[in-house]
């Protein structure tokens, strides 16, 4: 069964630093996807402690899905992918590389790291919510996903 399916919400978790670019993706999910509930942190440190419900995150619900930018202040998408994919209750969440880097050691250095897709941001809206139906029903609709904790 699919997590998309109506006894499941759906909570996705993106680390995004620029405040632009987390309004676009609040507008893209809401066109796009209303049912998902989207958090945005800032930056890589906030991640972290939303994932291991620290701070101001202390009743964070576990993501079924993190985007994540790899360019962020504090701690980059990088270092906090290596610790997403080393960390024995979190490894298991898919993380989405969404940027705009288009280097090609760091679309490799992602997949190294674990990554589990490494998207470019695109250049306009319309492609935007295009790539939030397709995260939608790739890894709502299509994919066995494993469960939260």
């Amino acid at each position: 069964m699919s997590v998309h399916s109506r006894d499941r919400r759906v909570h996705i978790v993106m680390a995004e630093d620029d405040p632009e670019d987390q309004m676009l993706m609040r507008d893209a999910f809401r066109t796009a996807y209303p049912a998902a509930a989207l958090r945005m942190v800032s930056d890589g440190e906030e991640l972290l402690d939303y994932l291991h419900q620290r701070g101001p995150y202390t009743d964070a619900v576990m993501p079924n899905l993190i985007l994540l930018d790899l360019n962020m202040p504090r701690r980059d998408g990088r270092e906090v992918l290596h610790d997403i994919k080393s960390h024995p209750h979190l490894h298991r969440i898919p993380v989405v590389v969404l940027t705009t880097s288009d280097s090609e050691v760091d679309i490799a250095r992602s997949y190294d790291l674990g990554v589990n897709s490494y998207i470019r941001k695109p250049a306009n809206f319309a492609r935007l919510i295009d790539i939030v139906h397709t995260l939608r029903n790739y890894w709502f609709d299509v994919v066995a996903l494993p469960p939260t904790a």
